[in-house]
């Protein structure tokens, strides 16, 4: 066990994976982000295992997949992330000495527990789910205030498409507001204690609002437009695209360019801010003994295929970041970039690997050092991800992707999808009647349908998929067992 080695684990809201330098985008700034990547290892093929908030945190908080964290999406047949975990990351640090910190978004139920963090310092949003309940970052946002005024007194909704500058001085932002919370902690901590510190920031999440310089940044550049699929024609639905929280159809080209451009604005400026955390750490000689890692809970389609939001399983709504940088004295060996297959429980056992403390039987995860440093033997093949019924149960998903290639079910409508993501990766064309991709079809199909049966749920039956259209919605039992099992009834 390593006590001297710390761990800053920065993640984003609603991130895509091709929304970074580092990701091979052309035009977005992230020059800090990218000055991790440059000394670490980029997971190109990282996907959420469930692309939404709660699905995809209680995952990387557990290091377990989705059905054995009991939570599969955001929507039919599911609850708040709730307690009484085996395990947690901060947990198992917290046990073998580190001090344990959480800064930002934690979409924990009830909000003020602790999941193994010895404290937390929480921007929820407008989420007050528990009596009593407000968020530091609004008792914070109200005194400064006077409580005149709201952080969504600029119009915009939180799951909004619409986009415009931040309405008041760049300080108030929650962005920087996040980063101060996380150099507070920094300066005031036992520097005795080596320290987990989660820096979790609220955005690139709707609303669209970044400060104004970075609202203007992109708005008159050319970046890129929506991937819109030879398939997709279904989700330009007029009726639906008029609401101000759409999740599909199709807004004009100017509302379109204008959301995304506020979008990169976004990422852009959470990457300025984690520049503010980086250059304090090197100040206080502390980035060549810390394991660095960037990653996102899920993306956002910004319109791809008519789609805005997440919950799919489409690259804009799965594929996410995942950045690792390793101390300087572990970094022999290390790769630039890995195309193995990872996901957010992954995290868990690749940090209590980093740091030599014994990994718990119950995570589902597994240590990317070794795909870091080049090592493939043994990895996974596939990944498989899935998401409940959400804003329409016709969008009820199950995928499996081997990197190359992504099988999609929608259970619901009973419909199938395949991709190609190396000749397709924007997945314009769906070639699930292609004779040719035949073969591998039929090796991602029957991968989801070993997963689903070992469920033994009404999903398949004599090795077959089974429509679930007018069924109830699907619920993990592993979800009940830790609520029955817990003191504290959520």
């Amino acid at each position: 066990m390593d006590k001297n080695i710390n761990v800053v684990l920065f993640m984003t809201d609603q991130h895509r994976f091709d929304c970074l330098g580092c990701t091979g985008n052309p035009v977005i700034e992230t020059p800090n982000i990218d000055w991790i990547a440059s000394e670490g290892t980029v997971f190109n093929n990282a996907y959420t295992p469930s692309p939404s908030c709660i699905p995809a945190r209680a995952c990387l908080m557990s290091g377990m997949n989705q059905w054995n964290t009991g939570i599969l999406g955001m929507g039919a047949g599911q609850g708040g992330m709730g307690i009484n975990f085996p395990h947690t990351l901060p947990g198992v640090l917290a046990d073998n000495g580190w001090y344990t910190k959480g800064i930002g978004k934690m979409h924990f139920y009830p909000e003020r527990a602790l999941l193994g963090f010895h404290s937390t310092v929480l921007d929820e949003s407008g989420r007050e789910a528990t009596p009593g309940f407000v968020s530091d970052y609004n008792r914070w946002f109200r005194e400064q205030t006077n409580g005149s005024i709201s952080p969504v007194d600029h119009g915009l909704d939180w799951n909004s498409w619409m986009s415009r500058p931040w309405h008041l001085p760049e300080h108030l932002h929650p962005n920087c507001w996040t980063a101060s919370e996380a150099i507070n902690f920094l300066r005031d901590r036992d520097p005795t204690m080596p320290f987990f510190l989660k820096v979790s920031f609220e955005r690139p999440h709707s609303p669209y609002d970044p400060p104004p310089y970075y609202f203007d940044m992109y708005q008159s550049m050319d970046i890129p437009k929506p991937f819109i699929g030879d398939w997709a024609a279904p989700n330009n639905v007029a009726a639906d695209s008029a609401k101000l929280d759409a999740w599909r159809g199709r807004r004009t080209d100017r509302e379109t360019h204008r959301a995304r451009a506020a979008y990169y604005g976004l990422v852009s400026h959470i990457d300025n801010q984690i520049g503010r955390i980086l250059i304090y750490l090197k100040d206080k000689r502390l980035l060549d003994n810390t394991i660095f890692i960037f990653t996102a809970d899920h993306g956002d389609m910004l319109g791809d295929h008519h789609l805005w939001r997440k919950t799919y399983a489409y690259e804009g709504s799965a594929h996410i970041p995942l950045v690792m940088k390793l101390p300087k004295t572990m970094r022999t060996g290390i790769v630039p970039q890995s195309d193995r297959l990872a996901s957010l429980y992954d995290i868990m056992p690749t940090v209590l690997d980093a740091l030599n403390i014994t990994i718990p039987e119950t995570i589902d995860g597994r240590s990317l050092l070794g795909p870091a440093k080049g090592n493939d033997s043994g990895w996974r093949k596939y990944l498989h991800g899935e998401h409940c019924a959400c804003y329409s149960a016709e969008q009820e998903m199950q995928f499996v992707t081997d990197g190359r290639y992504k099988y999609v079910w929608l259970p619901r409508a009973d419909t199938e999808q395949f991709f190609d993501l190396e000749t397709d990766p924007g997945e314009l064309h769906n070639r699930i009647y292609d004779n040719a991709m035949h073969p591998h079809i039929e090796c991602l199909r029957n991968y989801m349908i070993n997963v689903l049966g070992m469920r033994d749920n009404g999903m398949v039956k004599d090795r077959q998929l089974v429509s679930q259209e007018n069924m109830p919605p699907q619920v993990s039992p592993h979800y009940m067992k830790r609520r029955e099992a817990s003191p504290y009834k959520w």
